[in-house]
């Protein structure tokens, strides 16, 4: 998978500079880009009751999985911006998640880590 996030991260460089993208392309105005494409992808479900939202993940399939794209595809650039290892730093907070949300503790519920209590 690594090589994947890698070679993917390669093209997604190679497509913004040749446009010239660089200078419109800061973390600042990443960061920006990702949480306006995570609300588009959110405006699909908005106002769907949990009984309706597998319909409309169905029937939006392809709009959906465009605008999934569009966050990722900013996040890996961003990542590459900052000049972080995407493959790496994802790993690490999974590491640091298996910490924090120990399957005995976590399996079957929805709390947040500092929830859990010593159970």
């Amino acid at each position: 998978m690594e090589d994947s996030i890698q070679r993917l991260t390669q093209q997604i460089r190679e497509f913004s500079a040749a446009r010239e993208w660089a200078p419109y392309h800061n973390p600042k105005d990443m960061a920006v880009a990702i949480a306006a494409e995570a609300g588009e992808l959110l405006q699909h479900f908005v106002w769907q009751q949990p009984e309706q939202v597998e319909r409309r993940a169905e029937e939006r399939r392809d709009e959906i999985a465009s605008e999934i794209a569009d966050v990722g595809i900013l996040l890996f650039e961003m990542a590459d911006t900052l000049g972080f290892d995407l493959g790496q730093i994802m790993r690490a907070k999974i590491e640091r998640n298996e910490e924090r949300y120990p399957v005995h503790k976590s399996k079957g519920n929805n709390l947040k880590y500092n929830e859990l209590g010593n159970s």
